[in-house]
């Protein structure tokens, strides 16, 4: 009597429910696709040749559908079935799922270094692999360029984690030197790489050094176009044009900050810091006043702060019709528009501002709701 196959139709069956799921994934139909990589992972079952492929949707799926405790659970599950990242990642192999684990900790510190460790080691092993290819085709070559990046990313985010939720440690500094030199060596055409070493350096009180690695990796992407995949996304330049004020790089910030408005201007924070800059600038123009060009550094003060009012107005008018949810940022913002009218006066007609006022008299209404 001839064997039956059931098993092997149900391989070939899971493997195409997750083709459509994937389709679906593609599309945006993020429950649908759930409902059928469900189902998918049921017909493969544990061990079978299509978990570790659907576990690893899954786990994507729920990301997108905002279900942060079944995505970690699914990509711990991935993290179980593939300990070291080798098999192949058109099965679900290879390191993103400890990336992701790292990002997903709840514990935070050494848990997430111990994600990022996991999959800086099996990007490690993919970039061997991929540099003892003498002749490389274009493919492999773009493959082996990415994985550096993504490991010099890795190495910045450890990094970071020794700067702050480990930075009690006793060789935090020591862990985070070691990180940044690996990192300048695996990926120094990487603005991230740079702009990481920079924090590193300013924690370091070494603003100088700071200054050199903030500008090495505004030379990577400024003069490229905006939908240039070389462009750090946006909050890494937000991060960015905060160190470049740190390190009192004025124009820099402004220059990073005027772009940023342009990619979204509905940012609270990049009107903010934008209005911070200018007016951190016009002070400079103030303290200048006694000076011999303290006639010139006067109008400049002006010019600069109207500006900087500007920024700020565009800012808390976006913080209210958002509800922004940093009332710091708000507090400060409107503090600096107050110090500005203070000492140049008040917005003149037809000047963008922001009504303090009616602030203030919305606060004193909420003050007597809540005593009511």
């Amino acid at each position: 009597m001839a064997p039956s196959r059931p098993e092997k139709k149900e391989k070939a069956d899971a493997g195409s429910l997750l083709d459509d799921a994937e389709t679906l994934f593609e599309v945006g139909n993020i429950e649908e696709a759930i409902g059928i990589a469900d189902k998918a992972l049921e017909t493969t079952g544990a061990g079978g040749d299509f978990e570790l492929r659907a576990v690893n949707l899954l786990a994507l799926l729920h990301i997108e559908d905002g279900d942060v405790e079944e995505a970690r659970s699914f990509f711990e599950r991935a993290a179980s079935i593939d300990k070291d990242g080798d098999m192949d990642e058109k099965v679900g192999g290879g390191p993103e799922k400890f990336l992701f684990l790292a990002e997903l900790s709840e514990e935070g510190g050494q848990d997430t270094v111990k994600w990022f460790d996991r999959g800086a080691t099996a990007l490690r092993k993919q970039i061997q692999t991929l540099d003892a290819i003498t002749n490389k085709t274009p493919e492999q070559q773009a493959s082996y360029e990415d994985r550096q990046k993504k490991l010099g990313g890795v190495l910045c985010a450890v990094a970071e984690v020794y700067m702050t939720d480990l930075s009690w440690e006793d060789d935090a500094e020591q862990r985070c030197e070691t990180l940044i030199t690996e990192a300048m060596m695996i990926a120094p055409g990487s603005s991230e790489t740079w702009q990481t070493v920079a924090n590193v350096r300013i924690s370091q009180e070494r603003n100088d050094e700071a200054r050199t690695a903030l500008k090495r990796s505004l030379e990577l992407w400024q003069d490229l176009a905006p939908e240039d995949p070389a462009v750090p996304d946006f909050p890494t330049r937000i991060a960015l044009a905060r160190l470049l004020l740190e390190t009192e790089m004025m124009e820099d910030a402004l220059s990073v900050l005027e772009r940023l408005v342009t990619d979204d201007d509905e940012s609270v924070e990049a009107w903010y810091l934008g209005g911070w800059a200018l007016y951190l600038a016009g002070e400079k123009f103030r303290d200048a006043k006694g000076s011999t060009n303290g006639a010139e550094a006067s109008e400049d003060l002006i010019n600069t702060w109207k500006s900087s009012r500007r920024w700020l107005a565009q800012c808390l008018k976006l913080f209210d019709v958002q509800e922004y949810e940093d009332e710091r940022l708000g507090e400060h913002a409107v503090e600096l528009v107050l110090n500005i009218n203070k000492e140049i006066g008040e917005p003149e007609e037809g000047e963008d501002e922001w009504d303090v006022a009616s602030d203030d008299d919305e606060d004193e209404e909420e003050d007597e709701e809540m005593e009511g």
